[in-house]
């Protein structure tokens, strides 16, 4: 048995249902269930005796702890986070509890439930903390892409909460010899994504018939790595990665979010075109967010050379995978846009000066 946090989020539950998919071992999964927990994402394993849910915060040590104690997990994957940079601009307190006290809490909890583990037991046990390519920075056009050697230099409360998220599960293994694993991934993208995000956002507002927003001048570039990708990684890390190392993961798909949007806008004129027009006439570009990082790319050689792992998927075939699942989903895309989520959108683009696009 695997204890999973944050399973009901984007990342998670991919997670969780790809390894229920792939392996007969069970799954404890513990998430608070914020805005962008969604418990509906998991509906395939409502009635698989192998998926136990709990509903508890990372951040209740003593709980964490009970579940640790009842359920004797083999690993923990932590994937639970406060992710969107916008929001923690808003609102930075939220991203220190969760991303850094809520880490904290949760090596504490470990690090003694892994100490009173019998001999075999210790020995396999593992702690893998999944963290973002966002702690590095920012680069220049012509800067290679980061390694797992980069020096951290985050530019957001977001980053700057899992930085100091990552340097904790650091610091317990070489002071306690807690056996962590660190796995740092680009931007991701695929089904269950929660539509304040870049790509479901388009996708969502496109069709209907809404704005779609983009950020300055939107050459910021990004590496894109779809979520299956992603998981295969996790589980790649988790069975044989270095003990105390960190591994990058990303998608060798280095795209300007303007190429983003447009390549979905034609997509979608493609499979569910406009009456009149394309939906790249709905682009509109808005005030850059503070503080925007201008390019991300990750090197996830050391992670191929070592592991053996590479994404199966291109930008191409994964971004047509996204898009028919959202046009096929879209009576989950309506049960997840709450009022918090409508309102919560409104605040972040209102005050934005609004550009079309010619």
């Amino acid at each position: 048995m695997i204890l999973v946090t944050g399973g009901a989020g984007f990342i998670g539950s991919n997670f969780v249902l790809d390894w229920l998919g792939e392996s007969s071992e069970a799954v404890v999964n513990l998430d608070k269930l914020t805005y962008a927990g969604n418990i509906s994402n998991l509906d395939a394993l409502r009635d698989d005796p192998r998926h136990i849910f709990i509903k508890g915060d990372i951040g209740d040590q003593a709980l964490v702890s009970e579940l640790l104690a009842r359920y004797r997990p083999r690993a923990i994957v932590h994937t639970a986070a406060e992710s969107h940079v916008d929001r923690s601009i808003q609102g930075p307190g939220e991203f220190i509890r969760t991303n850094i006290n809520g880490t904290f809490s949760m090596l504490e909890a470990t690090r003694a439930y892994w100490s009173s583990l019998p001999g075999a037991e210790r020995e396999d046990f593992r702690f893998l903390h999944m963290s973002t390519d966002e702690v590095y920075g920012t680069l220049d056009g012509a800067d290679p892409a980061f390694t797992e050697t980069t020096s951290y230099q985050p530019n957001s409360p977001y980053a700057a909460s899992k930085a100091a998220s990552d340097h904790l599960v650091r610091a317990y293994h070489h002071t306690y010899g807690l056996p962590t694993l660190t796995t740092n991934c680009s931007n991701n993208y695929g089904p269950y994504h929660f539509p304040e995000k870049l790509i479901p956002l388009v996708i969502v507002n496109a069709l209907a018939g809404k704005p779609i927003p983009v950020y300055g001048d939107g050459q910021q570039i990004r590496d894109w790595l779809f979520v299956s990708d992603h998981c295969a990684a996790i589980r790649t890390v988790l069975a044989r990665g270095r003990l105390g190392e960190t591994y990058n993961i990303g998608g060798w798909n280095e795209r300007t979010n303007l190429d983003v949007v447009q390549v979905l806008c034609d997509m979608l004129d493609l499979l569910v075109p406009r009456a009149t027009g394309s939906y790249r006439e709905q682009i509109v570009f808005v005030q850059d967010r503070p503080g925007h990082d201008r390019r991300y790319a990750i090197d996830a050689r050391k992670l191929e050379r070592e592991l053996g792992w590479k994404p199966a998927e291109t930008f191409e075939t994964g971004i047509a995978r996204t898009v028919r699942w959202y046009l096929d989903h879209q009576a989950w895309v309506a049960q997840v846009q709450s009022g918090d989520y409508l309102t919560w959108i409104e605040e972040n683009y209102a005050n934005r000066n609004m550009e079309a696009c010619e």
